[in-house]
């Protein structure tokens, strides 16, 4: 089977226990359907769940910034119910640290500037009850303009790395971005230095390349790839990684050997393996080749 590069976000996922049987934060199905649909999303950030619950209006033709939402008035961010939002463990939201747990999100919207609030869960209807003693966290935020204008209210993630994602709030002709980050080295670490010391099997490919990946400790990533190697010594994609980790620890002949033994293996290969894996080993062996750190 084709060994694809693990990404910092899937080794995350794979190693810690999801939190999704956690209670939905919205509420039960209602037999009348609600105007304004109901709406959720989870999103990893590395090990981290986000999970935004909302009600999703539309625009019907109305003005909405400036008229039906007022500029400089707290908005609930959606309909009916306050906006809920969770973060499974500390993260950073607009640059200001915010702690694990359940959060209403309520929002100003200016022009140019919103102010992005948390505050404690109150269950709270709309912003009727909001009140600034409760905030958790302020934070203002630049707004942009979509390519194309939201019929319907929407919160959805992109920009996504190991350790950030933006939220946007969207609709009509608003787009407010809003940067989560979240420290992924220091929920992860301690949970692979943990997992070598236990008993049974290790992980030693995904351990390797999250130190790899995320510039950490280059000697323990060698020693975890070499393990991995040792368990299937045939194995391209983990040869070909082998040498990637060497070549970065400037282990230049190791480095070499393993890619040319990834590249001889290939060769025998599907037709889609052999192309991929050396085109990948004859790049990483030029690089070495040159005097590069293969990287």
């Amino acid at each position: 089977m084709k060994l694809r590069m693990l990404t910092a976000c899937a080794l995350l996922v794979a190693m810690v226990q999801s939190a999704s049987a956690e209670p939905s934060l919205l509420p039960p199905a209602q037999i009348v359907p609600p105007t304004n649909p109901q709406a959720s999303v989870l999103q990893f950030i590395g090990a981290t769940e986000v999970e935004v619950a909302y009600s999703r209006p539309g625009v019907k033709g109305r003005k909405i910034f400036g008229e039906l939402v007022p500029y400089e008035k707290v908005w609930r961010t959606g309909a009916d119910n306050a906006t809920r939002i969770r973060f499974s463990t500390p993260v950073k939201v607009g640059g200001v640290d915010v702690p694990a747990g359940t959060y209403e999100l309520f929002t100003i919207p200016r022009p140019s500037e919103w102010t992005v609030i948390l505050q404690r869960f109150q269950q709270q209807w709309g912003a009727y009850s909001y009140d600034p003693a409760n905030d958790v966290a302020r934070v203002n935020v630049k707004a942009a303009r979509p390519a194309d204008p939201a019929e319907t209210f929407a919160i959805t993630f992109n920009d996504l790395t190991s350790n950030a994602a933006t939220m946007n709030i969207v609709w009509a002709r608003t787009r407010v971005p809003v940067r989560i980050e979240v420290d992924v080295v220091a929920q992860v670490v301690p949970q692979i230095e943990a997992a070598m010391k236990a008993e049974g099997k290790k992980p030693y490919l995904r351990a390797a390349m999250f130190y790899y990946e995320n510039d950490l400790d280059i000697d323990k990533a060698a020693e975890w790839i070499t393990a991995a190697v040792e368990e299937n010594p045939k194995h391209i994609g983990l040869l070909h990684r082998k040498a990637l980790i060497l070549a970065k620890q400037g282990n230049r002949e190791g480095a070499l050997d393993a890619a040319r033994k990834s590249m001889a293996g290939a060769a025998t290969s599907s037709p889609d393996l052999k192309a991929e894996y050396t085109r990948l080993n004859q790049a990483l062996i030029e690089r070495l080749d040159g005097g590069g750190s293969g990287k």
